[in-house]
This record gives structure tokens, sequence and C-alpha cells, in this order.
């Protein structure tokens, strides 16, 4: 594997709620996205959700409260607790899952991730 510049590969697509795999860690997709708006509520039933904001600003919406980051702030929500990232600014995240999982928990509704 070479090195690999997230703030290059950011600067590649335009796309946003599309995460880019630009690594891969065992068995885990490291991927980067863009992200304005609001998400879909969901959950990951089996694995946890991690979120880093490389720029700008994330709420991390739950049931119970939420969680607002900013850059070089990480968040993991726990699996099954349901969750919508919102982002009043276009933000770009680095996130960290299983290879393989729905961005929505859901693989007939989650987005296509592609390697970059």
């Amino acid at each position: 594997m070479s090195v690999v510049c997230l703030e290059e590969k950011l600067a590649t697509f335009s796309d946003l709620w599309s995460p880019k795999i630009v690594g891969r860690l065992n068995d885990l997709d490291l991927m980067v996205v863009k992200v304005k708006g609001e998400f879909v509520w969901h959950s990951h039933p089996d694995t946890d959700d991690f979120f880093l904001v490389l720029k700008g600003r994330l709420t991390i919406e739950m049931r119970d409260g939420d969680v607002h980051l900013g850059p070089g702030e990480l968040y993991v929500v726990p699996k099954g607790v349901e969750h919508r990232p919102v982002a009043a600014e276009e933000t770009h995240l680095l996130l960290i899952e299983p290879k393989g999982t729905p961005n929505t928990g859901d693989a007939a509704t989650a987005a296509v991730k592609t390697a970059i």
C-alpha cells in the first residue's frame, strides 16, 4: 500500500453521502465521504459506526441526545443505536467500517461504495 493523502482523495469527487474506499485495514474499509444536509435514521445491528470529522461540523442525532463534532473529533455510535448524521455545511469525514457494511444499515437502500 502506498501513502494516501485524504485531502487529495476528497478533491477527486463532489457527490454527497457516497463513501469512497481509500484503503483497507484487515477486514475494515477506510473511507472518506462528503456530507451536507440530513442522512436517514438508521442503525447497524452488528457493528459500531465510526465518524472522524476532517473538515466542517457534524451532528449525530440519536434518540437519547445529539453529539456535536468539529475537525479532529471522532465519535463511535454503538451497534444497534439508531442515529442520523446531519451537517449544515459541507463536511468531510473519515469512516471505518467492516468490509461490506451498508451505510444505511440495509443493503437494499445503501450507497454503493467504490474504491478511489
